[in-house]
């Protein structure tokens, strides 16, 4: 079954009309794809990534293209979003003096991230990029060589590695099994954590969206009626639930690359 399927399925598929309920599985994050360019394939989350990047440099290209000193309602709101990353969460991680060259980064990220959450709950588009282990993968890969680079750049090459695997004499006999398991966590784990984190929030918080919308559907019929009001019920909050996750997800995923970005740059892993 297609993605396409997952919602437009039978509309006579109802409860005690001996139609199973139609569960949504992995089948709901594949999509056909639209058109192709050359060998290229262009899928509805390809498109969605794209017009998102779209949306969120058009935004700030808009707040900030001709800045006032009185600033108006697309500039204010710019300054804002703008200033919550950089002091909320740059400079109390990283620090102000550090902090400032990787605002532009790490304001990026957020918005980005925060605009590939956001298409879950947009009419027409109904799906989360970040849902797809790819984005956040490609996203996380990026706060990954930005933390290794900084991490050499600064120490050398000893020193790196020993900030690296948390080398420190005074753990004394402890000290080899402190750096095995700092070299795999940090080297290994850490980045498939980062993107894990918000891509299994986005896929869990998607699933149960499609899962209570199609139920409140199925649940139409006799009886079911009073089960499928529930069912709305539960879609709606979840949409709530949804909105906020969104922008927490945003926020802890730059809140960890800012922490990375401050260990490699501490004299002290």
């Amino acid at each position: 079954m297609s993605a396409d399927q997952t919602l437009a399925f039978d509309p006579d598929c109802h409860i005690f009309t001996g139609c199973g309920f139609p569960a949504p599985g992995l089948h709901t994050f594949m999509y056909e794809p639209i058109f192709t360019v050359g060998s290229f394939e262009f899928t509805k989350p390809m498109l969605l990534a794209i017009l998102g990047s779209i949306v969120v440099v058009g935004f700030f290209w808009a707040a900030f293209n001709k800045p006032k000193l009185i600033p108006g309602k697309m500039q204010m709101v710019g300054e804002a979003g703008y200033d919550f990353v950089r002091r909320g969460i740059v400079y109390e991680i990283i620090g102000k003096k550090d902090g400032e060259k990787y605002v532009p980064l790490m304001v990026s990220l957020f918005f980005f991230v925060w605009m590939m959450n956001l298409w879950s709950i947009i009419p027409l588009a109904q799906f989360p990029v970040t849902s797809l282990i790819a984005f956040p993968a490609a996203l996380a890969l990026i706060v990954y060589v930005l933390w290794i680079s900084l991490t050499f750049k600064k120490h050398g090459f000893v020193g790196g590695w020993k900030n690296i695997v948390g080398y420190d004499k005074s753990l004394g006999p402890i000290l080899p099994l402190v750096v095995v398991l700092e070299f795999f966590s940090n080297l290994l784990i850490r980045p498939f954590t980062h993107a894990v984190r918000l891509f299994a929030n986005m896929f869990a918080g998607h699933l149960l969206i499609v899962m209570f919308s199609l139920a409140t559907w199925y649940l139409m019929n006799g009886l079911g009626f009073v089960y499928a009001g529930a069912s709305f019920v539960m879609v709606i909050i979840m949409t709530a639930f949804e909105l906020f996750i969104q922008a927490v997800q945003a926020y802890v995923f730059v809140l960890l690359a800012c922490s990375y970005v401050q260990g490699a740059l501490s004299e002290h892993h």
